[in-house]
């Protein structure tokens, strides 16, 4: 049993270092949010998606990346602090919505109604940029205490809060309008007003010990016209800085 264990974890290990680009193709860790729209811009590299805060915390331990993307400035600019990327490059950024299950009819019709009671919302969790932005933007609706109480999961990617919220196992989560766009044919979407919408960047930076050249030209990709283009036809905005 122990030497099927070993080798099991081994297998493992391997697998782990294939998907991180053993290949040689660049590798970027990317939020989740971007999973469609990535690679749009460069169909050769290899990718990682996930939480920012889980990305980073993967770079902080050693994980091999060449790029790293983020839904948010807090852990990308901890990276940057700490020398493990070098100074980050804003070039999108997004907007929030309430997403309800598609087809199954809801009483939610506004964006204050998730704090009301009863209702099961889903959140990312606290430290991931589209969990942190949710309450941001409930703080300044005033409901954010209300809303709090009912959360029933805070999960690790918006990713995974759109798949709770198609799967009508909640009746409402926050998510960003990108993803909700993807996931059109099973959820609906409910606006959240201008002025408690939060200011939401997406920002790159190469890797420290990673490929720099090519993790610059990435970057670089993503503020050039064509990057930007394809960037907005996923439904992403340019960031203002």
């Amino acid at each position: 049993m122990r030497a099927a264990a070993v080798l099991a974890v081994a297998a493992l290990a391997a697998l782990l270092a294939t998907s991180c680009g053993g290949d040689g193709a660049l590798r970027v860790f990317a939020a989740s949010s971007l999973r469609d729209a990535l690679p749009a811009v460069d169909p050769n590299a290899e990718y990682v998606f996930a939480g920012s805060d889980t990305l980073a915390t993967q770079i902080r331990e050693g994980a091999a990346a060449d790029v790293y993307v983020a839904a948010g400035t807090r852990a990308i600019d901890g990276l940057a602090e700490a020398g493990l990327v070098a100074a980050p490059t804003a070039f999108a950024s997004n907007r929030l919505v309430v997403v309800v299950p598609g087809g199954r009819g809801t009483d939610i019709r506004e964006f204050a109604d998730v704090a009301r009671p009863g209702v099961r919302l889903v959140l990312a969790g606290e430290g991931v940029p589209a969990g942190d932005y949710a309450r941001e933007a409930l703080a300044a609706a005033g409901v954010l205490d209300a809303a709090l109480a009912n959360v029933v999961s805070f999960e690790e990617s918006v990713s995974a809060v759109v798949a709770k919220v198609a799967l009508g196992e909640v009746d409402a989560g926050i998510v960003y309008a990108t993803d909700a766009r993807i996931a059109r044919d099973d959820v609906e979407t409910i606006a959240v007003p201008d002025a408690v919408q939060p200011r939401i960047v997406y920002l790159a930076a190469p890797v420290d010990g990673g490929d720099t050249a090519a993790a610059e030209a990435f970057v670089a990709r993503l503020t050039g016209a064509e990057g930007q283009r394809l960037l907005a036809e996923a439904g992403f905005t340019r960031s203002a800085g």
